[in-house]
């Protein structure tokens, strides 16, 4: 468990942010004071004075964290090492379930699946015989601002399974989300059970 000097930090560098819950872009300066509320993912949840806000993992460095960086950027390097050509290996779809719950909520510390928000995960073929992954998620409130963030974070997480050449997630309405849709493990993180 981290203390609480080893939460609060100064960030050693700029940092582009999104802004929690609005979902606009903001840049934190160099030496900003952050409380750090949240990291799970690969993200990370701070509180700064200007309110809370999401900072991606590839800039986990800007917060001291030099593990969480490394980890960001052999993830990307990933995503960039995929051959642009289908690979004709068929994705394991517990693969990208377990990605999938690699993607937080910024102000909730339970996965989306566990959340209830994922509604469906389809692998599919296109024209050229890649395979495509369609993801149909929603989010807890239809206003939260942070939805194409938490949809591309959703996205790029998919594309770093073996044998997913193409990814998609749609952010849908309908069914309207509600606290019944939350997995019983996600249950006992929030307390409710």
């Amino acid at each position: 468990m981290q203390t609480e000097d080893q939460q609060q930090r100064s960030l050693t560098r700029e940092v582009e942010a999104v802004q929690i819950p609005s979902g606009e872009p903001i840049q934190l300066p160099a030496l900003a004071k952050v409380h750090i509320t949240q990291q799970l993912g690969g993200s990370y949840t701070v509180m700064t004075d200007y309110g809370l806000a999401r900072i991606d993992g590839r800039d986990a460095d800007a917060l001291g964290s030099d593990i969480a960086a490394e980890a960001a950027a052999a993830e990307e390097a990933a995503q960039q090492s995929k051959a642009a050509e289908p690979s004709g290996e068929t994705p394991d779809e517990e693969a990208i379930w377990q990605q999938l719950r690699n993607v937080y909520d910024p102000e909730i510390p339970v996965n989306i699946v566990d959340l209830g928000l994922v509604y469906s995960m389809v692998v599919g073929a296109t024209e050229n015989s890649a395979n495509k992954v369609t993801v149909s998620m929603t989010l807890t409130a239809p206003g939260c601002g942070m939805g194409p963030a938490i949809a591309e974070d959703a996205r790029s997480k998919v594309m770093l399974v073996p044998g997913v050449d193409e990814a998609e997630v749609d952010l849908v309405w309908e069914p309207a989300w509600d606290q019944s849709m939350i997995s019983e493990e996600g249950r006992m993180i929030l307390g409710l059970v």
